[in-house]
This record gives structure tokens, C-alpha cells and sequence, in this order.
């Protein structure tokens, strides 16, 4: 082993082995992004298959391969596994083309996940830009349903326009939900649209919220996580406040294939979670 490379634990059984699971249920989020409800196959296997908020799972479509994505489910809900997939690829163009009854590979629970339990009795601001709203769902409903250990939480989501927001269908009940406090923004104006307009980070420094005891965590595309940090640090927010997620291709998602290292560490077993205190003592190649 290398030198100031950490040995990876191996999973129990076949690491690579996928998991055969039922496609159930294919939400049309918006017009390139789809949220798929899958089912393992082995009962067993479903009824005790736990993970924690942030931690990722790869989907294989046999014949196409594999790619990484979030389980946006919160751990709570036990009777389906949940994906939210942008077409981008060969394989998430497969993932698009499925229908309900159709198999999938899943080799899931992988990754870290986000220290909920390190927050308990401070406010939480999430921040959630496009298809980065996926993680930000799961660890959300989680801390809602725990909502006595912890101060203020609030959200932040924002897209290009109405029509590229994902979970439409919820967005009436989380701007109803008293224990959230929640603002939605599109990038320009649009009709009928009663909500903010402007970019994340112009929107963010707007609602100037107070870094005292409060943590920030933000997904989103890159450029829109770089902005938001800026601002994050303008407003106060301490590097080990802040907290993201890093989109990097995984390939084994156990560290051993080397595809997804940054220095001597590997996000797929290291993240996909992240404080910014940590992002800043990693090589700037990320």
C-alpha cells in the first residue's frame, strides 16, 4: 500500500456483485430528469437494507453499465429505493428508456454520509441547486422527522425555471411545512412565477443568514456550489459550517480502482461529503 494511503475495507460478500432489483415506479421529474422507484429483489435483503442520508448507490442497466447516484429516499421509507437520474450519458440514457417491471442492478449502501448527528441542536440552511436537490431531500425529510434536535431549518432551492424543478409535487407541502423555512428562485423571470428571481448566490447573500451556530449544506452543478461558497464565507460561514457533496466519476465505489482520487483520498469511500475545511486541504485537481 502506498504511503499515506488509507487500506479500504472490502463489503461483505461480492463488492461488484449487484443487487437484482424491480423497477416499480418512474417519476417524470422534469424534461431530462427522472426519479426511479426500485425494489430489491431478495425480500430479505429489502427489508433490511439500511443506509444513512448522503450515502450513494451504483445502478447498473445490464448492458449499458453502471453509473453513481444519491438515494434520495429518506432511510425512513423501507418499501422502495429511490434515484433521480439526469440524462447525461450512455448509461443514464439507458436508466431513461426503463419502464416500470424492468430490472437494475443496485450495489448500495456506498460512500459517507452527512454528520446529522454532529448538528443536533443547531440550525441547518440547505441549499440545493437543479438535480443537487436529490441529496438535499433525503438529508432534509430526515432531519424534519427528528425536528426536536435541531433549531431553525430552512432551504434554499433554485433552478433555471418552474418547469426544471425536480419534486414539484412537493414544493406545496414544504412551503406549508412550519417547521421549514422554505425559499424557492429561478434564474429569470417567468410567468406567473410568485417566488424570488435571481441566482443562487445573489438569492443566498439576500437572506443573509446568520452563521452562529448554524450549518450551511449545498449540492448543486459545480459552478453553482463554487458562487455559493464565495458567498457562504462573505456571509460568515466558518470552512467546518460548510458542507457539500463532490460530483466525481466513481467506478468501483469501494477505492480500489483509483478513478475518483483526489491526492490520497477516494470519493467514493472518503464522500461524496465533504466540509469545505477538508475541500481545502485537498489538491485544487478536484
Amino acid at each position: 500500500m502506498p504511503a499515506g494511503i488509507t487500506p479500504r475495507p472490502l463489503m461483505i460478500g461480492n463488492p461488484y456483485l449487484p443487487k437484482l432489483a424491480t423497477v416499480v415506479e418512474i417519476i417524470q421529474e422534469t424534461r431530462n430528469i427522472r426519479t426511479l422507484r426500485v425494489v430489491l429483489d431478495d425480500a430479505e435483503a429489502m427489508e433490511n437494507f439500511t443506509f444513512e442520508p448522503g450515502q450513494v448507490g451504483q445502478v447498473s442497466v445490464f448492458g449499458a453499465g453502471e453509473s453513481t447516484f444519491v438515494i434520495n429516499s429518506p432511510p425512513s421509507e423501507k418499501s422502495f429505493l429511490q434515484f433521480s437520474v439526469m440524462d447525461a450519458g450512455e448509461v443514464t440514457d439507458a436508466i431513461h428508456h426503463l419502464s416500470p417491471g424492468d430490472k437494475v442492478g443496485v450495489r448500495a449502501p456506498l460512500g459517507n454520509y452527512f454528520p446529522w448527528k454532529d448538528w443536533k441542536g443547531k440550525n441547518v440552511f440547505f441549499i440545493g441547486g437543479g438535480i443537487g436537490m436529490a441529496p438535499i431531500r433525503t438529508i432534509m425529510l430526515h432531519l424534519l422527522e427528528r425536528k426536536e434536535d435541531y433549531g431553525k431549518i430552512s432551504l434554499l432551492y433554485g433552478a433555471r425555471s418552474p418547469v426544471d424543478m425536480a419534486y414539484s409535487y412537493e414544493l406545496d407541502d414544504w412551503k406549508q411545512n412550519p417547521d421549514l423555512d422554505c425559499t424557492l428562485c429561478i434564474d429569470n423571470p417567468y410567468e406567473n412565477w410568485g417566488y424570488r428571481v435571481g441566482l443562487i448566490p445573489k438569492v443566498l447573500e439576500e437572506l443573509a443568514p446568520s452563521p452562529e451556530n448554524t450549518v450551511a449544506v449545498l449540492c448543486g452543478p459545480p459552478i453553482m456550489i463554487k458562487f455559493t461558497l464565495q458567498a457562504l464565507e462573505k456571509l460568515g460561514f466558518a470552512p467546518e459550517n460548510i458542507v457539500t457533496t463532490l460530483e466525481k466519476r466513481m467506478k468501483c465505489g469501494i477505492g480500489i480502482c483509483g478513478r475518483c482520487n483526489i491526492g490520497s483520498r477516494y470519493v467514493c469511500v472518503d464522500g461524496p461529503v465533504f466540509t469545505l475545511k477538508e475541500l481545502q486541504g485537498l489538491p485544487p485537481d478536484m
